[in-house]
């Protein structure tokens, strides 16, 4: 049955790397299976409604709805006066407000491609306006936005929590930390090319300004804490913290700010169904995918396979080579986490690794994937947004990347900067 596994996922990456539609390219590669191994065709819709029947999987259109109401609501600028004031002192100021902005804003829309089209209309052409090279502005914005999805509400914590049946409790919990850590990666990094380049600082640091300016953004940026604070005191589960979430925004959005209108609204409304619809959909296949490479036994081989290639106590090794099988797969298919994961699974059980662990290293994966060729959809988009060329802001995007990889294998080697906070809190 291997070569049956291989000709499944040549189909797979084949078709997606020619531009087809990931569902068209997800569900053809489970029938290619059908076809071949002589399976049961209603394999396909019964394994699709099992992928997506988790009731997990509720929290996601709320989620995302929640993020397009705040996205749509104007708040990018409140936070941006607030990160110049609390960072536009240093060398290269406006590059560290990018990634300051970033992480406060990603961390209420949960998705970076959100993020971007949030922030990076803003970002990007004033970056370039104070003399920050274009291609630069565009690959900083388009790296930064990938610091939200670590922190709540974040849309790949919550598929990989629906596909592995991880506590999404859990998963949110153990991104703080190195959301913030991440943030503080880039920012180092900003700091080195800042002095190499020249980069000057924005303003002088003023207490008052930087109070009058946190108590603009102190609402909107209360959101993640909210989420986070209701899920340990127990005052709601994940699936009524996303209700809370889509309340919580409209009232700031149409109460509180009066930045949208019900027209406004509807868009939005009709933007969430059209995501969530996609992203069910590709869940849906990818279980189904999961299933027919299971059934060709491919995890059981991975999981032998990386036995006898590493077999130490430790499990990093194997963790790593993981990742690469997973990273090499982001730079071709995405979204990533619904669509390898379910290959992964067996073999992460097999091999004991935490799952909470590795769901942090997958979201990291995720992100270095956005930013990675042939696909790189989040420097593409940035490209666009800041008018660009794209393989400028790829070949500009290098020391982010590179900061990033070390930032991965530094949480490989050191568990706990994920795993401690769920693991005391809950």
């Amino acid at each position: 049955m291997l070569w049956v596994a291989f000709v499944t996922i040549v189909t797979l990456c084949g078709l997606a790397v020619i531009g087809m539609p990931i569902i068209v390219a997800l569900a053809s590669s489970v029938v290619v299976f059908l076809l071949i191994s002589g399976g049961w065709q209603l394999a396909l819709p019964q394994q699709m409604l099992t992928g997506i029947n988790d009731y997990i999987l509720i929290t996601l259109p709320l989620f995302i709805l929640a993020g397009g109401i705040m996205n749509a609501s104007g708040i990018a600028d409140r936070l941006f006066a607030f990160a110049t004031a609390l960072f536009g002192w240093l060398r290269g100021g406006l590059a560290h407000v990018n990634v300051a902005v970033s992480l406060m804003f990603g961390g209420m829309i949960g998705t970076s491609v959100a993020d971007l089209a949030g922030s990076g209309s803003i970002l990007i052409p004033k970056m370039k306006a104070n003399g920050y090279p274009g291609p630069l502005s565009a690959a900083l914005t388009a790296t930064s936005s990938g610091i939200g999805v670590l922190l709540p509400p974040s849309s790949p914590m919550i598929l990989y929590s629906a596909v592995t049946g991880t506590s999404l409790g859990a998963m949110f919990l153990a991104g703080v930390v190195p959301g913030l850590l991440l943030a503080a990666t880039l920012m180092l990094t900003v700091g080195v090319l800042a002095r190499r380049h020249g980069w000057q600082p924005m303003e002088g640091f003023a207490w008052l300004q930087l109070l009058r300016t946190g108590r603009r953004a102190i609402l909107p940026m209360g959101l993640p804490a909210l989420i986070l604070g209701g899920i340990i005191f127990g005052l709601f589960t994940p699936t009524e913290a996303g209700a809370f979430a889509v309340a919580y925004a409209l009232f700031l959005a149409m109460g509180v700010y009066r930045t949208m209108r019900l027209k406004d609204l509807g868009r939005v409304l009709v933007e969430a169904t059209i995501l969530t619809g996609e992203v069910l959909l590709v869940v849906g296949f990818s279980v189904a995918l999961g299933w027919a490479l299971s059934e060709a036994r491919v995890p059981i081989m991975l999981a032998e396979g990386l036995q006898s290639l590493f077999p130490f106590e430790t499990v990093i090794p194997q963790i790593i080579l993981l990742l690469l099988i997973a990273m090499v797969a982001g730079m071709v298919l995405d979204p990533l986490i619904p669509m390898i994961m379910p290959v992964l699974l067996p073999t992460l059980l097999t091999l004991d690794i935490d799952l909470v662990h590795f769901g942090i290293l997958m979201i990291v994966t995720v992100v270095i994937g956005q930013v990675t060729p042939p696909v790189a959809l989040a420097l593409i988009v940035a490209a666009r947004i800041g008018q660009e060329d794209v393989v400028a802001t790829i070949r500009a995007n290098t020391p982010f990347l590179v900061a990033m990889i070390l930032f991965l294998l530094l949480l490989v080697c050191v568990p706990s900067l994920s795993t401690w906070l769920p693991y005391a809190l809950m």
